[in-house]
């Protein structure tokens, strides 16, 4: 059964359709201050190895190295610094408040180069990263987060982290966790059994208003209200367990510390250094049940069905491809939790005082008008601050099935091209 979306048929997205013409390419290999390697491609314009400003772009763990804005961007003199996080293609244990240290080495490396203008270009998921990389490096170290949502210590406190000159929202949600918020399916009972269901809660049960794909249902105002207190209750439920899990490898650890751990015996000594070491996997059944992918009434706009993944997420909610489907109790407390998450533009916009570009595509299907793009760039606390919709473009601006050519991406990097110029060039 194929369910990904059309748009996934030709390969990703995301990536540009042409090799920039008149540009070099450099691999990199980048050291974090936290001693981790990440991998990236460095893209600049021939006969300009140190150009004067260059955009970051990079997301928690798509593939961003060949991102359909580099083409147009190399043409007019900005290098293009496409990175993976230390998680690549897997977000099972993707900690925000380690891989903003991955963004951190980029711009570092960028800074140390000669580069005057940096930008953090953020498309999808790469909007909260950066925006919470943003927020934090422009603290004073002393007042950055001390803890994770997890409770481990960040010690961002103790890192020198170089703030960008601009930011770039395309197409951003509010953050991973955000997305969870709207999309877990709340009619889940038991988190062992994916198949347990409350009837009243099934937003894919005709009975609440459903209709058969692809035509669009209607949601009465009484069941949405439901429908999503109960979705932030499952998602509480979950903070729970994995609050619970993380209580419990503090525990062990805090007894192995203890001066009475050598006194026990050599049983009593494993069974604690087990349980030090167990690092247990959340699967979160059925994460594509927004209310949004079937009901085109509650935020109108002219997109298609379904979600950015699937014209069918009806049955996509029971398959392996979804959000945060599988991740250690860390990783869900930081990322996927909207109710936990740091990495919230809600939070971090608001921290942000540098030149802000906000870019909305009229068709997304997963970031909307009103529930997104609206309060995204009304949380924006800069003085330079612009807001473009592009209402015939999906979420990465891609063409029709088919289609060889990317208008919408050509009017994106109209505009985008002169604002950057505008201000660093």
């Amino acid at each position: 059964m194929l369910l990904v979306a059309k748009t996934y048929w030709g390969g990703a997205p995301f990536n540009f359709r042409q090799e920039p013409e008149a540009a070099q390419v450099v691999p990199l290999l980048l050291e974090t201050v936290d001693h981790r390697q990440i991998q990236g491609l460095f893209w600049t314009p021939s006969g300009q190895p140190v150009p004067r400003v260059a955009v970051v772009c990079m997301h928690p763990r798509v593939d961003f190295t060949r991102h359909y804005t580099f083409p147009r961007l190399l043409a007019a003199g900005i290098g293009c610094l496409g990175a993976n996080t230390r998680n690549p293609n897997n977000d099972t244990d993707t900690v925000h408040e380690q891989i903003i240290l991955d963004v951190g080495a980029c711009v570092t490396f960028l800074r140390d180069l000669g580069v005057r203008h940096v930008v953090l270009l953020g498309n999808s998921g790469g909007g909260s990263l950066n925006a919470f990389y943003q927020a934090q490096a422009s603290q004073p170290p002393a007042l950055r987060l001390k803890t994770t949502p997890g409770g481990a210590p960040t010690r961002l406190e103790g890192y020198a982290l170089s703030p960008a000159d601009g930011l770039v929202y395309v197409s951003a949600h509010k953050g991973e966790g955000r997305i969870i918020n709207q999309c877990i399916d709340p009619a889940v009972v038991d988190e062992s059994d994916a198949l347990a269901t409350d009837d009243a809660l099934d937003m894919y049960s005709p009975r609440n208003g459903f209709r058969p794909a692809p035509e669009w249902s209607e949601y009465s105002a009484n069941f949405v209200e439901r429908y999503r207190n109960a979705q932030l209750e499952r998602v509480a439920r979950i903070d729970k367990t994995a609050r619970k899990h993380v209580a419990d490898a503090a525990s062990a650890e805090k007894l192995h510390a203890d001066e009475g751990f050598a006194r026990l015996s050599d049983g009593d000594q494993r069974q604690i250094l087990l349980r030090e070491a167990f690092e247990p996997v959340l699967i979160v059944y059925r994460t594509m049940a927004n209310l949004h992918y079937a009901d085109n009434h509650l935020d109108p706009s002219d997109r298609e069905y379904g979600s950015l993944l699937s014209d069918r997420p009806d049955l996509m909610n029971m398959a392996l491809m979804g959000f945060g489907r599988l991740c250690t109790p860390r990783a869900w407390l930081s990322t996927w939790s909207g109710l936990s998450s740091n990495a919230d533009l809600m939070l971090t916009l608001p921290q942000i005082k540098e030149p802000t570009l906000v870019v909305n595509a009229g068709r997304d299907r997963e970031i909307y008008p009103n529930a997104d793009a609206g309060p995204i760039f009304s949380a924006v606390a800069s003085d330079d601050r612009t807001f473009y919709t592009f209402p015939a473009a999906r979420h990465y601006f891609e063409p029709d099935f088919g289609a060889r050519e990317a208008p919408d991406v050509e009017a994106l990097m109209d505009r985008m091209v002169e604002w950057i110029q505008s201000r660093f060039a």
